[in-house]
C-alpha cells in the first residue's frame, strides 16, 4: 500500500482585491502518494501557484486542511513553518531567484546556512547537488556567467541540496528555451525516478505535463477530474552519471 506524502482536505483559499472577494481555490481535496510526480495544468489565474504555495507552508488556505508527511501545516507557526520548510521542502521558481553576486556554489549553499552541517558537510552536500544536476564545472561562476537553462539547473541545486522530501516547481521551464527545458524536465524525472523525490509541478506545458506520473487540471479554483500523462523516461546527456547517494543532512 502506496505512503500519502499529502493530504488536502477540504481546502478554500480566498483573497481580497479592491473590496472583491476572489475565490482562488474552491473546496479541493487533494491526496499525493509518496514517490509520485504530479502535474497541476490549468490555464493562467486558476489557482495552480496558490495551491503550490499552500503545500509549501508559503501560504495559508482560508479554510480546510493542508498535511504534508503527517504535519498540519496550519497548526504551526510562521517561525516553525520557516524550520519545516527549510527541513522537507524544496521549491524550484520560474524565475531562477538566485543572488546575483554569489557564485553557483554560494547561491546553492544559501539553505545549508541555516542547518547545524559543518562546512566540510556543507561543502559535500553542495558538490553532490550540483554534480546531480551537472554543473560541477560551472560551481564558481556567477548568474550573469551562465546561461538561462544553466540558471535554472543551479535553482534546483539549491532546492534539493538539504535533501528535501516534497519538490515544488512553478512553471520550471517556462523562461527556458526548448533544449533547456528538456534537460530541467529530465533532472526532475531523475530526481523522482531514481531517487524517489516526490515531485508537484505547475505547468500550462502538456508537453513538460507528460513528465510526470500523474495529471491534475486547475479551472477557476476547482479541481477536475484527473487526465492520464505519459511517462518519460529519458534523461539528459547533462545530468551524466553521478553517485547518486543520499545527500547527508
Amino acid at each position: 500500500m502506496s505512503e500519502s506524502m499529502v493530504q488536502i482536505k477540504n481546502v478554500n483559499k480566498r483573497f481580497v482585491r479592491d473590496g472583491f472577494e476572489v475565490v482562488a481555490l474552491d473546496d479541493v481535496n487533494l491526496n499525493i502518494e509518496k514517490g509520485d510526480f504530479l502535474a497541476l495544468m490549468g490555464p493562467s489565474g486558476s489557482g495552480k501557484s496558490t495551491l503550490l504555495n499552500l503545500l509549501a507552508g508559503i501560504d495559508r488556505c482560508t479554510k480546510g486542511e493542508v498535511n504534508v508527511m503527517g504535519t498540519d501545516l496550519a497548526r504551526l507557526n510562521e517561525s516553525q513553518l520557516a524550520v519545516w520548510r527549510n527541513s522537507h521542502v524544496g521549491y524550484i521558481f520560474q524565475t531562477f531567484n538566485l543572488i546575483p553576486v554569489l557564485t553557483a556554489f554560494e547561491n546553492v549553499e544559501l539553505p545549508l546556512l541555516l542547518t547545524k552541517l559543518s562546512k566540510k558537510d556543507r561543502d559535500r552536500n553542495v558538490a553532490t547537488a550540483l554534480e546531480l544536476v551537472g554543473l560541477t564545472d560551472r560551481m564558481h561562476h556567477r548568474p550573469r556567467q551562465l546561461s538561462g537553462g544553466q540558471e535554472q539547473r543551479v535553482a534546483i541545486a539549491r532546492a534539493i541540496v538539504i535533501d528535501p522530501d516534497l519538490i515544488l516547481a512553478d512553471e520550471p521551464t517556462g523562461n527556458l528555451d526548448a533544449r533547456s527545458g528538456e534537460e530541467v524536465l529530465n533532472i526532475l524525472s531523475t530526481l523522482n525516478q531514481e531517487l524517489n523525490k516526490t515531485v508537484v509541478m505547475v505547468t500550462h506545458d502538456p508537453h513538460a505535463a507528460s513528465y510526470a506520473r500523474h495529471q491534475k487540471h486547475l479551472e477557476k479554483g476547482v479541481l477536475l477530474a484527473e487526465a492520464p500523462a505519459a511517462r518519460r523516461m529519458s534523461k539528459s546527456a547533462a545530468i551524466g552519471e553521478p553517485d547518486y547517494g543520499e545527500v547527508s543532512r
